[in-house]
């Protein structure tokens, strides 16, 4: 399959926005741009998606997130999306060939689900660091101007996280028409997101996510996330989403 069908197709599904910044678009260099370029290295190569590597080693995270958990998490369900997606494109590219659309909703559903599955857990990876690094400025200030306080941005994502409805996620997105933060409250992988938003940081509540660890506990899962949160990176994806809306 050609890249440029993988690419056509993927724009059309893209609810969670940020899908360039996956491709590999042209954006502008520097440090930043390298870091949030390095959160999607290895997730796209040769015209296929691939299942890319931890930036970390499978006990890293350790007590806050399991090795167990984080192995299976990865290698299992991560990967089923990266295949889900994959298939996806190849169906659509075979009803392209025979003009048979019959299964069109089938198939667009199965794009959106397993292409936004696969943005939000590569990007899942690295909203987690071992290192427990600082809040960058840049983030203080933006979370400051959108929500009052960094502790208000904190607490409003803990608590949206936690309150997700089954399964889905807690994301925190920058929104370039009024040039602002948001905290979402994804379901599933696709739904209840805004067009045109790019994630930062992501918080997986799947139960896939921390049942090993914390059988029904949603709660105590995200605050160990939160202790785990990779802010740097979120500054980072931040910047350079500002700078491709025109905004400094």
């Amino acid at each position: 399959m050609t890249t440029s069908l993988f690419r056509r197709d993927l724009l059309k599904m893209a609810p969670l926005a940020g899908f360039g910044m996956v491709l590999g678009s042209s954006l502008p260099g520097g440090k930043s741009s390298a870091a949030v370029k390095n959160a999607f290295a290895g997730a796209y190569e040769g015209g296929t998606y691939h299942l890319p590597p931890l930036p970390y080693d499978y006990d890293a995270l350790e007590p806050l997130y399991d090795e167990r958990t984080l192995r299976i998490h990865h290698g299992k369900h991560h990967a089923a999306y990266v295949n889900g997606l994959n298939a996806a494109l190849e169906q659509l590219q075979a009803a392209r060939g025979k003009n048979d659309y019959t299964a069109i909703r089938a198939l667009s559903r199965d794009l959106a689900f397993n292409g936004s599955g696969h943005v939000l857990h590569t990007l899942f990876w690295h909203s987690m660091s071992p290192n427990r690094e600082e809040m960058p400025e840049g983030l203080a200030k933006a979370m400051t101007q959108s929500f009052g306080s960094v502790q208000n941005a904190q607490n409003q994502f803990t608590a949206a996280t936690k309150a997700v409805m089954s399964n889905g996620w807690g994301a925190l997105v920058y929104e370039p028409i009024a040039d602002t933060l948001l905290i979402l409250q994804v379901e599933r992988h696709q739904d209840l997101a805004v067009w045109g938003a790019t994630p930062l940081l992501v918080c997986d509540v799947w139960e896939h996510a921390y049942y090993l660890q914390h059988q029904n506990n949603r709660g105590a899962w995200v605050d160990n996330f939160m202790k785990l949160a990779n802010w740097p990176l979120a500054a980072a994806r931040l910047e350079q989403a500002r700078a491709t809306a025109g905004r400094q």
